[in-house]
């Protein structure tokens, strides 16, 4: 009977849900954590507390071992980032180059998304089966024209406020900048560039990765808004960089991602959420041959999580 008390509790706490989190167990059937999780704004830690040297001397020696690579990092014409997920007691963050400021191309359309879901919150925004098909394809496939109507709805003062915001901090002067969008995907219309530097579409890949940390965590505007975004960043219609590697790597895994590309720059942010693979990858690079290196740091990153 005390065998079957056991049985009982240990099966219940498996199970269970605690505000949208599930407990682990070692039990011969893989329990399996879904995203968002739940829990109070307080509770999230701040993820540059979470820098792990371990896995910052790794990343650094992947990165290292490859000449060109090597050579973009010392010239700070590449940047990376990369969150260990797969323990949420032992969250691991590492950087490279993690405050330089790059141009982003549509990476920062991200910024877009989250102001969106902000103003539609506040009742700001009208919402509408229209806005919503903007949404998806803005992300998804990039698409230029749905991203600037977008911006139209919101306007520049919205998207900044967002950023600065103390909530999120997204954009943030004293910390190298991040994230920014001053202008809008067309040929017309007016600059705001981003005070720091003067980029119209920014970034930088520390402020990405805490873009997706707290999206994980049900911290962009609110746990429901949260879910509402990773619906529309997941299953990327791109298949390009880091997801043309991860299909290889993790074909299981769901990928919730944003990329972008202009002349020499391209950059890639992703969360990758399977059995096996959990984590949040971001790069920005300066080179004609971006996108063939953003396919390859995957392959980098798999060697660094196999020895972690």
């Amino acid at each position: 009977m005390k065998q079957l008390i056991v049985a009982v509790f240990v099966i219940l706490l498996v199970s269970c849900d605690l505000n949208g989190q599930r407990f682990i167990g070692e039990l011969p059937v893989k329990a399996e954590m879904s995203i968002p999780f739940n829990i109070g704004e307080k509770a999230l830690k701040p993820l540059v507390s979470l820098s792990d040297a371990d896995l910052q001397r790794k990343l650094a020696e992947v990165v290292n071992s490859d000449p060109k690579m090597k050579r973009l990092v010392s010239q700070k014409k590449m940047a990376i980032g990369l969150v260990i997920l797969n323990d949420t007691s032992n969250i691991r963050f590492a950087r490279i180059n993690g405050k330089v400021e790059m141009y982003a191309a549509s990476l920062p359309k991200i910024a877009i998304l989250l102001s969106a879901m902000d103003a539609l919150d506040k009742g700001e925004l009208e919402d509408s089966e229209a806005l919503r098909e903007d949404m998806r394809k803005m992300i998804a496939r990039s698409d230029n024209a749905a991203s600037t109507r977008i911006m139209d709805l919101l306007g520049n003062e919205k998207i900044e406020s967002v950023l600065t915001d103390p909530k999120y901090r997204l954009y943030d002067e004293e910390y190298g900048g991040g994230l920014w969008v001053g202008k809008r995907y067309a040929k017309t219309g007016k600059r705001y560039p981003d005070p720091l530097h003067g980029i119209s579409h920014a970034a930088t890949v520390t402020q990405v990765c805490r873009f997706y940390y707290m999206l994980a965590y049900g911290q962009l505007v609110s746990y429901e808004r949260s879910k509402e975004m990773l619906d529309i960043m997941k299953d990327p219609e791109l298949h390009h960089k880091f997801v043309n590697s991860l299909q290889t790597i993790a074909p299981k895994a769901k990928l919730f991602r944003k990329s972008g590309s202009w002349e020499k720059f391209h950059s890639d942010s992703i969360l990758v959420w399977g059995p096996d693979h959990k984590y949040i990858l971001v790069a920005l690079t300066e080179d004609a041959d971006g996108e063939r290196i953003l396919r390859q740091l995957v392959f980098k990153i798999e060697e660094v999580l196999k020895s972690v």
